[in-house]
């Protein structure tokens, strides 16, 4: 990759996911207007800009420093503001996500981005790849997103909704617990004999 590419941050994946940035507010908005319909299709949009920002920035050759923080930024900013929302019992009906479950999949979020600035900063680890567990626990986290907005939006109580926040309680837990272990073997690496 050229230098001049790594340093251009006006460039396709970037605007992206800046307009994943700015869907925020409006899928937001249609939420608290009791909009679920329009909200749905907000978050489908905004997934469907994280899965080009992704493709373009590695097929174009286009990733940049800006888009390594902004990528992430975007998803979390999307991941925690739906959660938040469905959790709120008088803007949803008839399926709303368990306190527990947001309280949990936040903070899982809070002590991952915290972890990786101190592994950074003290430590000067830059690479922080994401485990199988952590990916499986975001097509989850994602998942209980779209069903339960699809659900309310068609106004459809699923008791299969219940298993789903479990499983996803579960793997959210168990990839805590993974990049716990990661963290340990940055801060105190194995000793060569």
């Amino acid at each position: 990759m050229r230098k001049k590419d790594k340093n251009n941050i006006i460039n396709l994946p970037n605007i992206l996911s800046l307009l994943r940035i700015l869907l925020i507010p409006v899928f937001l908005l249609l939420m608290f207007q009791r909009k679920t319909l329009g909200a749905f299709l907000v978050f489908l949009a905004a997934g469907f800009t994280d899965v080009l920002d992704g493709f373009t920035a590695r097929v174009w050759h286009l990733k940049t420093k800006l888009g390594a923080l902004l990528d992430p930024a975007a998803d979390k900013l999307l991941m925690t503001a739906s959660y938040i929302v469905l959790t709120v019992p008088a803007l949803n009906s008839p399926n709303v996500i368990p306190r527990w479950l947001t309280i949990v999949v936040i903070s899982r979020d809070l002590l991952i981005v915290s972890s990786v600035f101190f592994a950074y900063k003290l430590r000067g680890q830059k690479s922080f790849p994401p485990s199988i567990l952590g990916k499986i626990c975001t097509v989850l986290q994602v998942t209980v997103i779209l069903l339960v907005l699809f659900f309310n939006s068609i106004q459809v109580s699923s008791p299969y909704l219940n298993w789903l926040y479990l499983l996803t309680l579960t793997f959210t837990v168990f990839s805590v617990a993974h990049y716990y272990y990661l963290g340990i073997k940055i801060f105190f690496p194995p000793q060569k004999r």
